[in-house]
């Protein structure tokens, strides 16, 4: 089941990548429902995604420990 949660939060976070504010919107929901092994899967996941897209890279604040 948790592999699940963690495909969807990637994949709600792919479609709002457009706007920063609503992507460190969703982020903020994601941290608060995924585990935490899951949280080290989708840091890991964010610093590959944004590399191709700077203007989120600020959102990268909510998830670094």
């Amino acid at each position: 089941m948790s592999k699940v949660m963690f495909d969807y939060t990637k994949s709600v976070l792919e479609r709002v990548s457009f706007d920063p504010v609503l992507f460190c919107k969703e982020l903020e929901k994601a941290i608060r429902t995924l585990l935490p092994f899951e949280l080290d899967q989708l840091r890991e996941w964010l610093f590959s995604f944004t590399i191709e897209k700077p203007e989120l890279k600020q959102c990268l604040v909510i998830v670094n420990p």
